[in-house]
């Protein structure tokens, strides 16, 4: 039995990690037999936490020879190093492919008398990385697996269409002290599991955009407590604002004739 200290009150919330990752592995195998038995899982990687522990997770349950990195830098990805040591660590099948050509390719084409939002220009590159893994997905016999976890979806820090799909999310369900309970359970590097998040985009920390910690959001997600109010409000803010991101797409019905 693991624990999970808030450090705010001195409580403890509990996480039972080997329970947690035995079902997580079972729900994985399920998932194959049901929607792609004999699949590959196949996934980006980053060389952060979520695809670490994403990868980690897959490996347990369909084993190293079904599993299949995708590493996407848009031209030099200075970190790229933490991508290879997560696949060498496991061992796993993957494939470098530079998104770069792509992503300037789109934005030399857009229409000049069009305001190109920033948020675009933002959000393009993980919007490509996405077709390229579904690309290499149905190249390899595959099926892509969300790496988005509960912390990040609660407050939408995710890119819709981008890091935000796929076809299973072993993680959607867990929060980013649990999965990295769980990177540590599966016996990954610590480099990989305490690695400081960063967009990839912006060149932020994930902390720094969103204006507050993990630590703060996963206590208040689990238990409703957070002790500055400020950041409550930003929270639940930024909840209210994209909860249509975990929605299924609103479909008109026509009345029966």
């Amino acid at each position: 039995m693991k624990t999970v200290v808030n450090f705010s009150t001195g409580d403890e919330i509990m996480f039972d990690v080997k329970k947690t990752t035995e079902q997580c592995v079972e729900w994985i195998k399920q998932f194959f037999e049901e929607n792609g038995k004999g699949c590959n899982a196949v996934l980006g990687i980053s060389g952060g936490k979520d695809s670490s522990v994403a990868a980690a997770l897959c490996v347990e349950a369909l084993g190293r020879d079904r599993v299949i990195g995708v590493l996407m830098p848009c031209g030099v990805q200075h970190d790229i190093d933490c991508a290879y040591s997560l696949v060498n660590h496991l061992g796993i099948k993957h494939y470098e492919i530079n998104i770069k050509d792509a992503v300037d390719g789109l934005m030399k084409n857009m229409p000049e008398d069009m305001d190109f939002s920033q948020q675009a220009k933002t959000n393009l590159p993980p919007r490509i990385r996405m077709a390229t893994v579904y690309a290499v997905s149905q190249s390899v016999n595959g099926r892509v697996v969300n790496t988005c976890n509960l912390s990040e979806d609660w407050v939408g820090y995710s890119t819709r269409y981008g890091d935000a799909a796929g076809d299973f999310s072993p993680m959607c369900n867990l929060t980013v002290t649990e999965v990295k309970e769980i990177g540590r359970y599966l016996g990954l590097p610590d480099e990989l599991v305490d690695k400081t998040p960063i967009d990839g985009l912006c060149g932020k920390t994930d902390e720094e955009n969103l204006g507050f910690t993990y630590a703060e959001l996963d206590v208040y997600i689990r238990t409703g407590y957070i002790e500055d109010k400020a950041k409550k409000e930003l929270i639940d803010t930024k909840h209210r604002k994209n909860l249509f991101k975990l929605q299924l797409m609103p479909a008109f019905v026509p009345d029966k004739q």
